[in-house]
This record gives C-alpha cells, sequence and structure tokens, in this order.
C-alpha cells in the first residue's frame, strides 16, 4: 500500500516524544507534525477547519465536536489525564469558602466548555450539592465549535479583566485556574483534593480523562490499515525505553476509557453541552472501535 503523510496536531509530552522525534519508524505513515507550544490553543483549527489528518482533542470538545457531525472519529488513546478535584480555586483574604458554598456565587473559567470546567462542575454537582444552573459562570473565550451558545447563566467577563486578579479582587468568588496556583495568595477550593481525586478515580473507573487523539474520519473508510498504524505508534511512544511513566496509566483501548468516557458524556449533557447522551460506542467507527481489543 501507498505510504500515506499525515497532517499531526499533538502536543508536546514524555507519551508522545519518541513519535514526534522520529525514533518511531512505520512503512505505512509519515507525519507532518504541526508546530505546538500549547495543544488546547490549535483545537478550534480542528473543530471549526477541519486542518488536520490527526489530533489531538479534548474530550468535552470532541464530544461537541461528534454533536455537531464535525469529520472526525476517536481513537481509544489517551495523551492526557489528571485529577481535576485541585484546579478550584478561592481568595481565603476575602473570607474562608467551601464547596457546597458555591450555589448563588461567581465562578471564572476560561471558557464554558472547556473539559477541566465540565469535569469541576461535575464533581461540584455530584459530591458537594452545587445547583450549577444557580451559579454565575464568568468565561474569557468562545466555545471551541463555533456552533455552540453558552446557556444564560454563562456571562463573559469585562474587556480588559483577567482571571487570577477578578479572583482577588473579589469580582468573583471562585474560579477554574487550571494545574497550578496562579498567585500565592489564592488556596486549593476543595480540601485533601489529592485523597478525593483518588476516591473519585476508585468509585469511577480511573482518572478523568483531558485528552484523546481524533483521526480524520475519510481516513478511517480510505485507509484503515494507516488509522491502526498511528494507533501502534502512539501506544509504542508511551511505552518506549526511558520514557517517564505517568502515574495515572494512560488509557488504550474503548473498554479501558469506557467507564470515565460514560462520565464525561453524562456530565456534558446535564450541563448542556451537548443535546443528546450520546454512546461511548458511538463516538467511535468500525475501524477505531477494534484498536486495543
Amino acid at each position: 500500500m501507498t505510504k500515506v503523510k499525515l497532517h499531526t496536531m499533538l502536543g508536546n509530552y514524555p507519551n508522545t516524544a519518541a513519535l514526534k522525534s522520529g525514533q518511531l519508524k512505520s512503512e505505512l505513515v509519515d507525519f507532518d507534525f504541526a508546530e505546538v507550544k500549547v495543544a488546547n490553543n490549535l483545537f478550534k483549527q480542528i473543530v471549526r477547519e477541519a486542518k488536520y489528518d490527526v489530533g489531538e482533542l479534548a474530550i468535552a470538545t470532541y464530544l461537541q465536536a461528534k454533536s455537531f457531525n464535525k469529520p472526525y472519529v476517536l481513537l481509544p488513546a489517551v495523551l492526557v489525564s489528571r485529577g481535576q478535584h485541585h484546579t478550584i480555586a478561592y481568595n481565603p483574604e476575602r473570607g474562608e469558602l467551601k464547596p457546597s458554598d458555591l450555589t448563588g456565587k461567581r465562578v471564572g473559567l476560561r471558557a464554558y466548555t472547556v473539559t477541566t470546567a465540565t469535569w469541576v462542575r461535575g464533581i461540584l454537582a455530584d459530591e458537594y450539592g452545587v445547583d450549577l444552573d444557580k451559579v454565575q459562570w464568568i468565561t474569557f473565550e468562545d466555545p471551541h465549535v463555533a456552533e455552540y451558545r453558552d446557556p444564560p447563566m454563562v456571562k463573559r467577563a469585562p474587556a480588559g479583566k483577567e482571571l487570577a486578579q477578578m479572583l482577588l479582587d473579589g469580582e468573583i468568588d471562585a474560579a477554574v485556574v487550571g494545574d497550578k496556583l496562579p498567585d500565592p495568595r489564592l488556596k486549593h477550593l476543595i480540601p485533601d483534593h489529592e485523597a478525593a481525586t483518588q476516591r473519585w478515580a476508585q468509585k469511577n473507573g480511573g482518572i478523568q480523562i483531558n485528552h484523546m487523539v481524533v483521526v480524520r474520519s475519510e481516513l478511517t473508510k480510505s485507509r484503515p490499515d494507516v488509522v491502526a498504524e498511528v494507533f501502534r505508534l502512539l501506544h509504542e511512544s508511551k511505552n518506549a525505553p526511558g520514557t517517564p511513566k505517568n502515574p495515572e496509566p494512560l488509557r488504550f483501548g474503548v473498554e479501558a476509557c469506557r467507564p470515565v468516557l460514560e462520565k464525561m458524556i453524562g456530565y456534558c449533557h446535564k450541563q448542556g453541552l451537548i443535546p443528546n447522551a450520546l454512546s461511548v460506542d458511538s463516538l467511535f467507527d468500525d475501524v477505531t472501535r477494534k484498536l486495543g481489543a
């Protein structure tokens, strides 16, 4: 079969290093890798422009893309996963705040539809009884998927405002700030967040999935051998000699991912990100569903 060159967008992680460096060779596939500093800055190019043959995509963004019939299918290959309990913060200088206090408060986040924020909202509702519809969500960016419209309780921050500064100034009560606190004066909202993350993982089948891999739908029809080869190379890159092992195994295969994908689908549906509760199997096609089985 003819060797194929794939225009590809993958972030720079230990688990992609062997693939992106050219250490791994293939008789079927060459990769034309896009230059990437922060992968999520390029997600719009996938779901708005269909720019890449293979790409990294946040799982909530993929679920929305699927709902709007974007021309991509999911590979059962996790690139990034992490606990999310530590990603929401508050300013203790303005008084103590518990997760259960957030009903009726103002919470900042980069965009309503980002995967981290979706996980955090689900955790707040499930574990702390927060009524998500009675929180005012203050955002700074548009959704990745252009067709999506934010629900009424989502408001855009005034022009020129910054998330961390609004939190410090008391203009918002809490904020989804990501993996690291942006200011030492801030404090994690969820106490003992590491233990809370482990309890969640034990209950729900694993740590929360952030980013997976998608391939152009046409490619699975025309070259299923190439799609299988991409999956193989991703798996080999994750397990390449010298690659640091992620404390949370990066899951490959539909069944390994199923419990956490089901949880995310439920969160996206309840939070109004997708109109219908998709099945896990519908995220894949007859080619990608078999990979890693």
